[in-house]
């Protein structure tokens, strides 16, 4: 046995007590409690890469417009299910100015956050064409979506795309959505946990396909503007943050203010519909939702069955934030670029030590420094490898409960630790070479 910077015996006395059966399969929110449970008992901060949750501070744009509504007693309001005029303005306008789409204020619907517009998203899509009853995830992606689909007892497939870029991701989309069952299909870009990032001929291709087969895209933007290769921060001027609604009238964006804004606590997002499926008419939504239009279907029947609406006083906020990204006064990515170059240096060091990087190009590029990167050392499975990460400080989860095929992998977030931890990671991942190394 070895000696391992946080103390063998009592990590696995703690591991032992948690009554997780297997780490490499646990959870994001159980991998937390676990490391919590270490941390207290061996009095020894980790390196935390297992959680997204944003480093910085919120946008005070957004406080400072919040703390003002409070004042004006919106708290005893309940706000409009479909948002207040304000946010569905700027909304509109953000889309305009940042992605060069046209969207109407009436089809920007705010959610409490991104993950409560993808659930209301499948629910109601589900029952817009009673022959299709599928999800299909183009992976690796958000487990919680998954679970959302088991919580309602609802189909889903799945493919890995890293072996399926560019023109190869034709063939395998369509060798699925030729079967007629695929009401949507969904993916975030860029991309969690992988950090890939479709390109404009990859993007067109699923466009292309969804008119084809008449099935809804779900562009999950919850990183928006964050592939720190170009800047996609000035408002009304290419480039613009890449989209498929650029190629297909058939879609649902979520914008979320989480990362961009660090707005993660009021769970505050926006569900911006294509005017075209906002107003399409079919008469298999009627037994579920008393209405045969989509727009008013999944607005007052599905998201005033999740929470009749969200958050007045934060709806307030991202509607100030918008603005003053819409008139230029605010720049987002000054404010998230250190996760971009705090993610170069720290794959330098794991691979420095022996590790790779797993999802490691897009298409023929070197893949981006963001939020997330993707980590494997040889000879451990992507769950042996957790489970071994938690006696040297550190850790992440495993890119096998995202529906990644690359078993060997973990996935890392850069954005809980600190610069000051880099010394602490730099020797306990020399440690973890020294110790593995063949």
């Amino acid at each position: 046995m070895k000696e391992t910077p946080i103390p063998y015996e009592t990590v696995r006395k703690i591991i032992s007590e948690s009554q997780i059966s297997s780490i490499g399969k646990a959870s994001i929110r159980e991998v937390k409690r676990l490391v919590d449970d270490i941390e207290k008992a061996t009095n020894t901060k980790f390196v935390k890469m297992e959680m997204g949750i944003p480093g910085i501070p919120a946008s005070q744009i957004g406080v400072d417009a919040q703390i003002e509504s409070l004042k004006n007693n919106v708290a005893a309001i309940y706000p409009d299910i479909d948002g207040i005029p304000e946010l569905k303005k700027q909304s509109s306008l953000f889309c305009k100015n940042y992605m060069d789409i046209d969207i109407s204020p009436a089809s920007c619907i705010p959610t409490v956050g991104s993950m409560m517009g993808g659930f209301a998203s499948f629910m109601t899509l589900l029952r817009l064409n009673k022959e299709k009853d599928t999800t299909l995830f183009i992976d690796p992606g958000f487990p919680v979506q998954k679970q959302q689909h088991r919580v309602m007892g609802a189909k889903f497939e799945t493919f890995d795309v890293y072996q399926f870029r560019g023109k190869k991701l034709r063939e395998k989309i369509e060798s699925i959505l030729s079967k007629g069952h695929i009401h949507s299909m969904i993916y975030s870009n860029p991309n969690n946990p992988a950090w890939i990032c479709f390109t404009d001929e990859e993007l067109q291709i699923i466009g292309e396909l969804s008119r084809k087969y008449e099935v809804t895209v779900l562009e999950d933007l919850a990183y928006f503007g964050m592939d720190f290769r170009q800047d996609f921060s000035i408002p009304g001027e290419p480039p613009y943050q890449p989209t498929v609604a650029k190629y297909t009238d058939n879609y649902i964006l979520f914008i979320s203010s989480s990362k961009i804004f660090s707005y993660a606590g009021e769970r505050i997002g926006i569900m911006a519909i294509s005017d075209k499926l906002f107003n399409t008419k079919s008469d298999d939504l009627v037994p579920f939702f008393g209405t045969p239009y989509f727009g008013r279907a999944i607005v007052y029947g599905t998201v005033y069955s999740l929470s009749a609406g969200t958050s007045h006083s934060a709806q307030h906020a991202l509607a100030a934030i918008f603005k003053a990204c819409n008139e230029g006064t605010y720049n987002y990515r000054d404010e998230v670029i250190d996760y971009g170059e705090k993610a170069k240096i720290m794959k330098k060091m794991f691979t420095d030590n022996g590790f790779k990087i797993v999802y490691d190009t897009d298409v023929d590029k070197p893949i981006a420094d963001g939020f997330y990167f993707t980590i494997s050392y040889p000879g451990f499975s992507g769950e042996e490898l957790i489970e071994e990460f938690l006696y040297y400080g550190v850790s992440a989860i495993s890119l096998s409960i995202t529906g990644s095929e690359r078993s060997e992998g973990l996935r890392a977030c850069v954005s809980l630790v600190d610069r000051s931890q880099f010394p602490d990671l730099e020797y306990r991942l020399k440690k973890f070479n020294e110790h593995h190394q063949k």
